[in-house]
């Protein structure tokens, strides 16, 4: 019985932080890519994360036109997800400096999640409905499109196929398994679950 409160707890706990952590990051993303404002999602991602955002901004200042209060929050919900997980497990306590570093390669890895993921859906709906005026899908372009740029500039002429998706899936994946290396050289082994590693 004990075993399942656990599992349950885990669940809440892993899903209420995993949607908030998604839209922290999209705020960041939002805002370095200057992405429409006025798109429904932008408007919705700003609401949900404003209560907590708006203090932290007053004490951490942006820095070349980047939100660093949207990094900060983002690292402090996955410490406080990390620590919440090892309680509901029985790990606690764990060395700090160990649980702070997962924090930011933690959220380092939800940025690669969501370019990967963001990039397989373009990917998807332009193949079955190339035209889609859906907002979520224009957002998704702004924020994938000058990540995909450079790669698409430097590629060769391919007689109209484009590539740059697949080198991206593949820098992604090389990005990410240098996470799990550091992530091992700094004590984790995946015994708990840890957003974004």
């Amino acid at each position: 019985m004990g075993s399942s409160f656990t599992d349950i707890g885990l669940m809440i706990v892993n899903t209420i932080s995993g949607l908030f952590l998604f839209v922290v990051v999209l705020r960041f993303l939002l805002q370095a890519v200057k992405a429409d404002f006025y798109n429904p999602i932008s408007q919705f991602i700003v609401k949900v994360s404003n209560p907590l955002l708006l203090p932290i901004r007053k004490v951490v200042p942006g820095f070349g036109g980047y939100d660093a209060s949207s990094l900060v929050l983002a690292v402090i919900v996955q410490l406080v997800t990390i620590c919440a997980t090892l309680l509901l497990i029985g790990l606690w306590p764990l060395p700090y400096l160990n649980i702070a570093i997962w924090s930011v390669l933690g959220t380092v890895g939800i940025f690669l999640d969501l370019y990967f993921w963001g990039l397989l859906i373009i990917i998807i709906i332009s193949w079955i409905a190339p035209h889609n005026p859906n907002p979520a899908i224009d957002l998704l372009k702004q924020i994938i499109e000058p990540v995909m740029k450079p790669i698409r500039d430097r590629m060769p002429d391919m007689g109209g196929i484009d590539l740059s998706p697949i080198i991206m899936i593949l820098l992604i994946r090389v990005l990410e398994a240098l996470l799990s290396g550091f992530a091992g050289a700094a004590g984790f082994n995946g015994q708990f679950p840890i957003m974004g590693l």
